[in-house]
């Protein structure tokens, strides 16, 4: 009896829940000229009617149907929790926590563990945006020893420019690295542009930040017009999350060291699908300890399409070979780059 009781409150719930979302998307659009602009780690999302694009409700903010919870982040809007059946909470779906420092969090929660990030703990995955400029300014004539200051009572270090040097004026702009430009000693012979009179520099780039599922890493370089140093990012995937790949060890072997997905896949980011399907290979698992890392990759772009309709592109790492060694990198350290093996015969590539 009580169970039949409960379907039919749901039954009722869902009827009123639908003709709140006929009524609201009974009028033409009528959106403003320019959209919303999102605190950092807020996704742009559209309204219930598909029309109007919104900042995304957060877990345990109030939702609706025009005011939707953050999908990319697994959010759903709860409307038994609220006796108004026309507003709900949005409470993140089924998923592990994060532990951060001792620390847990719950799936589709967002936090700042300090002034300098912004992460979200995404089924048992913790992602970090920055919060502070990660910038980087070169010497130049009218700023020849540029250095990083704190200022007090603000978090975010500031540019600040000197004209004599000072001790470790090109540790932080530099990080140990030759001045990236040349000086012209003749005044009177102008360079076309930056880039005519740069000096590339690019770095390795770092490890996944990821053991399994979508990571990100990162370099920095000055191969641009400006001959600026930015810091550029590309998604990577060393394995799925909860594959097994203990199965493909060969009987007599320790490891499978590079399997590749039999089947098309799509990569998804932040609720978002590749366009293409991709056959990507992947770092095993061995049996003895031993853990597998890329060893040669190559960077591409892939086109992603959200359900809102929106496309965009993100570099994506695809491996090459992976090696199987001890030297394995710490769980869950988002901060701390702890295996620093170098990759080798990575390149940029069209696919």
């Amino acid at each position: 009896m009580a169970g039949t009781v409960f379907t039919r409150s749901c039954i009722v719930l869902c009827l009123l829940i639908h003709m709140a979302m006929c009524q609201e998307c009974s009028q033409p659009c009528d959106c403003p000229a320019e959209s919303p602009l999102c605190p950092v780690g807020t996704s742009l999302v559209l309204d219930g009617c598909s029309c109007c694009k919104v900042c995304a409700r957060q877990a345990g903010e109030p939702c609706s149907f025009l005011e939707p919870c953050d999908h990319h982040k697994d959010l759903y809007c709860d409307y038994g929790v609220l006796s108004d059946t026309e507003t709900g909470i949005c409470i993140a779906q089924e998923g592990q926590t994060c532990d951060l420092g001792g620390v847990i969090y719950r799936s589709g929660e967002t936090f700042q563990p300090s002034c300098k990030h912004q992460c979200v703990c995404m089924n048992g995955e913790i992602g970090c945006v920055p919060t502070c400029a990660s910038n980087i300014r070169l010497p130049s004539p009218d700023c020849p020893y540029p250095r990083r200051v704190q200022i007090p009572g603000k978090c975010c270090e500031e540019w600040v420019c000197d004209q004599i040097p000072q001790e470790d004026t090109f540790q932080s702009a530099m990080a140990g690295r030759s001045i990236a430009y040349r000086e012209i000693t003749d005044q009177g012979v102008q360079s076309e542009s930056a880039r005519d009179n740069c000096i590339v520099q690019t770095t390795e780039w770092s490890e996944c930040s990821a053991t399994c599922g979508m990571g990100v890493s990162s370099r920095v370089t000055n191969d641009n017009e400006q001959c600026q140093l930015e810091r550029q990012t590309r998604m990577c995937m060393i394995r799925p999350c909860h594959a097994e790949l203990e199965k493909d060890i060969k009987r007599g072997k320790k490891c499978v060291r590079t399997p590749k997905s039999q089947r098309g896949m799509r990569f998804e980011l932040s609720g978002c699908q590749s366009i293409r399907l991709y056959k990507p290979k992947f770092c095993g698992v061995c049996t003895d300890g031993r853990c597998c890392t890329p060893h040669a990759t190559v960077t591409a772009e892939v086109e992603f399409r959200c359900p809102e309709g929106d496309t965009f592109r993100k570099r994506m790492m695809f491996i090459k070979t992976c090696s199987c060694h001890h030297d394995c990198p710490r769980e869950n350290d988002i901060f701390l780059a702890s295996n620093s093996r170098r990759m080798i015969g990575d390149y940029d590539n069209d696919m």
